[in-house]
């Protein structure tokens, strides 16, 4: 089998590439293609582990399951997940390689793209359609001479492109036009057409823009597409989009949770966020705790000594200290279950720059960081109930002492994580536990929820998806899209 393949890139970040891939690849799903999506180079401290081993950024496992597939590290074959400002984990092939700075990695690029086209081939030769999304965007033309994310990839695979303009942000005229402008003109060559994404109002009143563009540039529209509701009920890939998810809840329990300045998993929120009966918060940096909190969650994060010293600036740690001494309840998950121990410890810098600190002290357990890093699905019971429970493991570091002698859960015979002598704080590893409808109701139960707790969170994802598809076809000329698709020109074997 070889397939064709058709790209998504965009006039910036955050313009809805990952959302839209999805969208287009359960559309051909619905079409009866064999679908998966792809993206050469992805930045994101949101991962999934693999069953077949590896990680890969969390937009390309949502755009799997959206494609009906199993999540495979051929679908995202580079991702850099930062660790400080200036440095990032360089993950291939699913596999944890180094930590590079910035211009360290810029040097190695042109090296990476081996690894990009390999997986490309490989999807390509088992799949009708590979749907490819890119990253940032191709105005980036300082970065050009090294890209393996957008045209560069485009140009060594030859794989059509469509730019996405987001209208939400302004200035939706000027970035396609001056993308046209300001790239090369091979480069632009590749693009066949545009979209129009995040539209609020009657498209009608764009008409007008739509012709300016197409007459500008010479590229046909596709379709003007509205503000979608979907994609507030999906996981989310970047962390900037939390301040956006606050809801208003009449929910019985209060849960909060800090926006720490590495956040990793944050989708581990999703489950509790959507509860019709559960009133969760996003706290921002420089806003403190509420009082009235029930429960406080500390997310994964990519660098616990780094978040541990943000969340100490901020005060929160403080908050969280008194609120369990006033008996509120709280949770840490993965680098947030680091932080609730005595110390943590990175002698040679395994998950960032090296150090130590002590923790907030809420439980019994050290932490020492090593170079062996857990990326696996797992199955597990809860040590409480003996409930069966899934989730997936992304984590560098060993904790131990004695409040792991009371687990979280126990996986494949041994125990994961901590909880007090008074099961106020418990702390685990375990990413995704809340999916499971069962588990979460029992866990809130036993937190103090009281209220509606009845969502299904996996049918919930399932129907967002649907609706996601559907929103799309009525926007977008989707057979005319999906007809740029072409076979790729990649020689049968790459070196």
């Amino acid at each position: 089998m070889t397939g064709k393949a058709l790209m998504l890139q965009g006039t910036g970040s955050d313009v809805g590439k990952s959302i839209l891939t999805a969208a287009l690849c359960r559309i051909a799903k619905q079409n009866g293609l064999r679908v998966a999506p792809f993206k050469p180079q992805n930045m994101s401290n949101n991962a999934m582990a693999c069953r077949n081993g590896g990680e890969i950024g969390r937009a390309q496992a949502l755009q799997a399951r959206a494609a009906g597939r199993e999540p495979h590290v051929d679908m995202n074959p580079v991702l850099l997940k930062p660790q400080t400002d200036r440095s990032a984990q360089v993950v291939v092939h699913g596999q944890a390689l180094s930590a590079m700075d910035a211009a360290d990695y810029m040097s190695s690029r042109d090296q990476l793209m081996g690894a990009v086209t390999e997986s490309f081939q490989r999807l390509v030769e088992t799949n009708d359609l590979v749907i490819v999304e890119g990253a940032g965007s191709p105005a980036e033309i300082n970065l050009r001479d090294r890209d393996i994310a957008n045209m560069g990839f485009a140009r060594r695979a030859g794989v059509p492109v469509c730019l996405i303009g987001d209208i939400d942000k302004g200035g939706v005229i000027a970035s396609l036009v001056g993308t046209q402008a300001v790239i090369d003109p091979d480069d632009a060559s590749m693009i066949r057409g545009f979209l129009i994404n995040k539209f609020r109002g009657d498209p009608a009143l764009f008409e007008d823009g739509v012709s300016a563009i197409e007459a500008r540039t010479g590229w046909p529209c596709f379709g003007v597409v509205p503000w979608l509701r979907a994609p507030s009920l999906l996981p989310a890939e970047d962390a900037v989009s939390l301040e956006f998810w606050q809801k208003p809840s009449s929910g019985a329990l209060k849960v909060v949770a800090p926006m720490l300045s590495r956040i990793a998993n944050f989708d581990d929120a999703d489950p509790l966020r959507l509860e019709s009966g559960i009133d969760f918060r996003w706290i921002p940096p420089g806003t403190a705790l509420p009082r009235d909190a029930d429960l406080v969650i500390l997310f994964g994060t990519k660098s616990t000594l780094g978040d541990l010293d943000f969340l100490r600036e901020q005060g929160w740690d403080h908050d969280i200290i008194a609120h369990a001494r006033a008996g509120g309840r709280v949770l840490g998950i993965c680098g947030g279950y680091q932080m609730l121990g005595h110390k943590i410890c990175d002698p040679e810098g395994h998950d960032g720059p090296a150090g130590s600190a002590r923790g907030l002290g809420l439980l019994d357990v050290k932490t020492v960081m090593t170079n062996a890093k857990q990326v696996q699905p797992v199955t597990a019971q809860c040590a409480r109930t003996g409930r069966a429970l899934s989730g997936y493991e992304i984590h560098t570091g060993a904790t131990e002492g004695p409040d792991t002698d009371r687990p979280f859960a126990i996986i494949r015979g041994k125990p994961d994580g901590a909880r007090s002598a008074d099961d106020r704080v418990q702390g685990t590893y375990l990413h995704g536990v809340f999916e499971d409808d069962q588990f979460r109701r029992s866990w809130l139960s036993n937190a103090g929820a009281v209220a509606d707790t009845h969502l299904s969170f996996n049918a919930t994802i399932e129907t967002a998806l649907d609706e996601l598809a559907e929103e799309v076809r009525q926007a977008v000329r989707v057979d005319d899209l999906l007809d740029l698709a072409s076979a790729p020109s990649l020689p049968r074997k790459q070196v």
